[in-house]
């Protein structure tokens, strides 16, 4: 996926205040706009300059975006960062469908494809919906929890520059919630317009990092370390869970990687997801002769080749 720079695309400066993004987008209008343009490419050229557009005019996309920073060249390889958008709320609803079906795959990668409402003046309309992102603990979706939740809300100030203020709300989280789920928070979109109710926030939930739980829907994966003796003749060994601690049996003969798995000991739900105990095989270090020595004999005694099945 290529890099955008949508400042490039207007002709502004990443400073200007948003009667220049205007000036800036109507000029390019009048010269690209396939219905009166004589260049070649007017219709792509218009396409990225909508799309441009969508994004600086928006205070909250403008300020997303300009998270990213400046180290990105156009048409550059780009991964957004991880939980890039955390924190910030956007208008649209997070399944939004793009205006017109132009916008790029770098566009529905950053904004899931959500765009500004485009109504026309109404009575009693409804506000528009707004969406967020938030990280929460594991150990939340397990138990449920309130969490206090700040979210930045990017705006104009007086001079049509962004500014940010930030707005606290207290977030019911239910048992049993997965990543990537939303949750509803209703009228806490925007206002609605002459006596219309308001929109709707939907809040998307991902998970922080764990010191070593990895989430996969709701089944949870944690790295098992066992000695070769436990992983050769078997043995029962204390393993982690988010229930508290539990004693496992290891089959005689495992091999690293080897999954055992614990049945509904993953996050709760309708059904629960399962932990998998992967099993990882560590080595003592020898650090006295007498450990020396027993390496030794196991090298003499055992006569084992792991690369046999590479031919060597």
């Amino acid at each position: 996926m290529e890099f955008k720079d949508y400042y490039q695309t207007l002709g502004v400066a990443r400073s200007v205040a948003e009667a220049e993004i205007k000036r800036a987008y109507r000029k390019l209008a009048r010269k690209y706009h396939p219905d009166v343009s004589k260049e070649r490419d007017a219709s792509e050229r218009m396409k990225e300059i909508n799309e441009a557009y969508e994004v600086l005019q928006d205070p909250k996309k403008r300020a997303a975006y300009d998270r990213l920073g400046t180290g990105w060249q156009p048409g550059q390889d780009f991964h957004p960062p991880p939980d890039w958008d955390t924190g910030f709320e956007f208008r649209g609803s997070p399944a939004g469908e793009a205006f017109g079906g132009d916008f790029s795959d770098f566009f529905a990668t950053l904004f899931g494809g959500a765009v500004g409402a485009r109504h026309g003046a109404g009575v009693h309309r409804r506000g528009e919906d707004h969406h967020a992102k938030i990280l929460i603990d594991l150990e939340d979706a397990f138990r449920g929890a309130t969490r206090t939740v700040t979210l930045r809300v990017p705006e104009l100030d007086a001079k049509g520059r962004l500014a940010a203020r930030e707005r606290t709300l207290n977030v019911q989280i239910p048992k049993g919630i997965r990543e990537g789920q939303l949750i509803r928070l209703a009228g806490q979109g925007s206002a609605g317009m002459k006596g219309g109710r308001a929109g709707d926030l939907y809040i998307e939930v991902g998970f922080k990092p764990h010191a070593f739980y990895r989430v996969d829907g709701r089944d949870l994966y944690v790295s098992l370390p066992v000695v070769p003796w436990e992983a050769a003749l078997g043995a029962t060994v204390k393993a982690p869970t988010p229930g508290g601690t539990v004693e496992v049996k290891v089959p005689p003969r495992s091999q690293g990687g080897r999954k055992l798995r614990l049945r509904s000991r993953g996050i709760p739900g309708d059904p629960p997801g399962d932990l998998y105990l992967v099993l990882e095989v560590v080595l003592p270090i020898p650090e006295t002769e007498r450990a020396k020595e027993l390496y030794q004999t196991m090298a003499r005694e055992l006569a084992f080749n792991p690369r046999r099945s590479l031919g060597v």
